[in-house]
């Protein structure tokens, strides 16, 4: 296992945080007037902290995640991933903090249903150009990884919606991304499938990830260590998830076995060559 970047070596009182909102605003012209979905929201994550937006449908959390997730730009403030401000990055240098340093699991998996397993798994790779060996290597330990290598020739069509989001979740840190985030990924799935989903998150935040998970479900969002709650478009609440479990050392069969490869070198926001 490589050592985890910089960034991803957790909550620390002189670090930079992953993720710092100054005063974000967006307003959407609805046509028949402004709808304003973010009103001045200011918010700091730390690398390996797990985050949990809770609010009711139309509070303006998907639009927070939008622009966490660089889908999305303010209508006014700031938004500094790891010191460096969005606003400054070119086009190219957004698309590449899509591809390779967020990782986004969505309620309704968005698999390609006629290419396979593997192959929704590799495609971040093969946008960033990245080998077709290399591409089926790391498809395979990811997918080893979610419990699903035997399944790489399946179409999504032949899966369960549990292994579906499995897959999603494998496609998103097949990139080894600083920051995954997360839609109501349990929206589509039974109790019991939903809390497989969240053991997965549970053994990622360990392994030092850093997590932010969008939801309206008090007991899901009790398995992050911090939840922010937002109505009409502000933050009413940021405290702890009181059923939260303490944080775990990762154990050496964990170690030893990690959930994707982890890159070296602090992300600082330039383009990479093409």
């Amino acid at each position: 296992m490589m050592p985890r970047r910089d960034e991803d070596a957790g909550p620390g009182p002189a670090s930079t945080p992953i993720i710092d909102l100054a005063e974000v605003h967006k307003i959407y012209d609805s046509g028949g007037g402004a709808v304003h979905a973010l009103r001045g929201v200011s918010l700091r994550v730390e690398a390996g902290d797990y985050v949990a937006i809770m609010g009711p449908s139309g509070s303006g959390k998907s639009t927070l995640m939008h622009i966490i997730g660089c889908l999305d730009v303010p209508t006014s403030g700031e938004y500094y991933l790891a010191g460096t401000p969005v606003s400054k990055m070119s086009s190219r240098a957004l698309a590449e903090v899509r591809n390779r340093r967020i990782g986004f699991v969505f309620q309704t998996f968005n698999l390609l249903p006629r290419a396979s397993i593997a192959r929704n798994v590799e495609l971040p790779l093969m946008y960033a150009g990245i080998g077709r060996d290399e591409r089926r290597r790391r498809a395979v330990e990811v997918l080893e990884q979610v419990g699903l290598a035997d399944r790489g020739r399946h179409l999504p069509s032949q899966l369960s919606g549990g292994q579906r989001q499995r897959v999603a979740i494998a496609r998103a840190l097949v990139n080894a991304p600083s920051i995954v985030l997360a839609d109501e990924p349990t929206g589509n799935l039974d109790t019991r499938t939903g809390q497989e989903i969240l053991a997965i998150f549970d053994r990622l935040h360990r392994q030092g990830h850093t997590l932010i998970l969008v939801t309206h479900d008090q007991g899901i969002a009790g398995h992050a260590r911090r939840i922010i709650r937002i109505v009409d478009g502000l933050i009413e609440e940021q405290g702890p998830a009181a059923a939260a479990p303490a944080p775990e050392a990762v154990t050496d069969a964990e170690a030893a076995a990690p959930v994707a490869e982890t890159r070296r070198g602090r992300f600082d926001g330039r383009e990479v060559p093409a």
